[in-house]
């Protein structure tokens, strides 16, 4: 056991192999009652002793089919978060701040180990629970100018935990003036919607995105859905959305199919501006930052689909590219053909594989590149190693480098990430090891060179420097030239 004793108060926490471990501290008051829909509060010093030996619950979302062992139950009170740190004297370490994915509708901070990578760093790793789906991602702000920027209450969470960051992490080791946010999918989209957040600036030093999305849209109108659904009048929604407990208002969320990835918006007073144009105004005053996709990104989103399934190609370019392709007026009729003409051999499920992962590449492209031309150096990387799981089906698909981000395979024993690699493949272990140690170095110093890969430059318009991360790691010039002609980019 170990305990430490902080300005909030005493906390104890679990300890192994010279890693301590402080689980599910609040960082914020509970979100339910009056305060569902609203920006959250701090949740300021607990009395006694906190028990800090497992994790908080995690948001309100689906339940899984087979819920992890470690995984705590689903609530409204869900605004916790995890501290590994080594248990050695001494502080100043770099802080890495890992956001979870899931869409915005599902995930937890508990999903990701952070122990190998705090003892690997002599880092301070920290994983954070915030509110999702209808809870976290809602616009309400019609109803009730209390409401405004609701749409983003998630990203307000993700921020009011980055202020618990800077006021509290030195107590477990951290400097609070050298904190990285990095997470995937929907956490990367986070990342990107964070640096378009003016009241998260100056609370992160670093960033890094894994097929992360830009925010580029407005907020959608996902309460008519529910209002159409629970068949209220708008003027009646908001009342009847408080009456609801909270398994009832994830089950109209559920039945009513509103899209909650589409959640994720330019809200106006959280997200104030697309990712783009933050990162354009902020110029020098903006972060070094670091992005990536993988070859086969799509194939993660047809893989779980019933047999017989049909994919509509032109549905997945409606439904996901206005997220970033279709934002600077690419038609989807044209866009498609172009892509139809690339490919003539592939099917409808092969062809809406390929728009899923070009709308990752696209926005990782873009965001390095941005960072670069506004004097910050953004990085580009995309993972290339193939996986192995169902007989290699599924190539190098979303979200299967986050093991190597946690070096998991190092430990693969103890892993809450998916395993999508061989652990016992020496190929795999390197790459591991490689890559999460350009990741501490990046979070240390804002270089991701010297850590084994190859000498890798910042992404930009004249060099357009790739990290490809395979079994022989390179770097290559413009390998997305095709891609980039059929969006306009070229």
């Amino acid at each position: 056991m170990a305990t430490v004793n902080t300005r909030l108060g005493a906390i104890v926490g679990t300890s192994e192999k010279d890693i301590w471990m402080f689980l599910g501290i609040p960082y914020g008051k509970p979100p339910v009652g009056e305060r569902r829909f609203h920006a959250a509060a701090r949740h300021g010093p607990w009395s006694g002793t906190l028990d800090g030996t497992t994790f908080g619950h995690r948001a309100m979302q689906p339940e899984a089919p087979v819920g992890p062992p470690w995984a705590e139950g689903r609530s409204e009170d869900c605004l916790f978060l995890n501290i590994y740190t080594p248990a050695a004297d001494g502080g100043g370490r770099p802080v890495l701040f890992w956001i979870h994915g899931g869409g915005y509708y599902i995930g937890c901070g508990s999903d990701h180990d952070g122990a190998n990578l705090a003892a690997q760093g002599d880092a301070v790793v920290v994983t954070v629970n915030y509110r999702l789906g209808v809870f976290g991602f809602l616009d309400l702000s019609q109803y009730d100018d209390d409401l405004a920027g609701s749409a983003s209450n998630g990203f307000r969470d993700q921020i009011l935990a980055l202020t618990w960051v800077r006021e509290n992490i030195a107590d477990y080791g951290g400097d609070p003036n050298n904190v990285t946010i990095f997470g995937v999918s929907g956490g990367g989209g986070s990342v990107n919607a964070l640096l378009a957040a003016p009241s998260a600036d100056g609370l992160y030093q670093r960033a890094i995105a894994h097929s992360g999305t830009a925010i580029t849209n407005a907020p959608a109108p996902l309460a008519a859905g529910l209002a159409a659904h629970l068949k209220v009048d708008d003027r009646e929604l908001l009342n009847r959305l408080h009456q609801l407990s909270a398994e009832e208002l994830l089950a109209a969320q559920l039945d009513s199919g509103i899209d909650m990835s589409a959640g994720a918006c330019v809200d106006g007073v959280v997200v104030t501006r697309d990712t783009y144009q933050a990162i354009a105004e902020r110029g020098r005053r903006g972060v070094p930052y670091m992005a990536g996709s993988n070859r086969d990104e799509g194939t993660f989103f047809t893989s779980f689909a019933p047999e017989g399934t049909f994919f509509d190609p032109m549905a997945a370019v409606l439904g996901a590219m206005p997220f970033d392709l279709l934002s600077v007026g690419v038609e989807p009729g044209e866009y498609l053909a172009s892509l139809q003409d690339a490919h003539p051999d592939d099917t409808d499920k092969t062809l809406y594989q390929r728009v899923y992962t070009e709308m990752f590449r696209r926005a990782a492209i873009r965001t390095s590149e941005a960072v670069t031309a506004a004097g910050c150096g953004g990085w580009l990387y995309r993972f290339d190693l193939p996986s192995s799981v169902m007989d290699g089906a599924l190539g190098a698909t979303h979200g299967c480098e986050v093991a190597f981000t946690f070096n998991d395979y190092a430990r693969p024993e103890t892993s809450r990430t998916a395993l999508f690699h061989d652990p016992g493949d020496p190929v795999v272990r390197q790459l591991a090891e490689h890559w999460s140690n350009t990741i501490l170095a990046f979070a240390r110093t804002g270089d991701p060179n010297g850590a084994g890969l190859p000498h890798w430059a910042p992404y930009s318009a004249d060099r357009r420097e790739v990290m490809i991360l395979d079994a022989a790691s390179r770097i290559e010039n413009d390998p997305d030239s095709q891609m980039r002609k059929r969006w306009g980019d070229a």
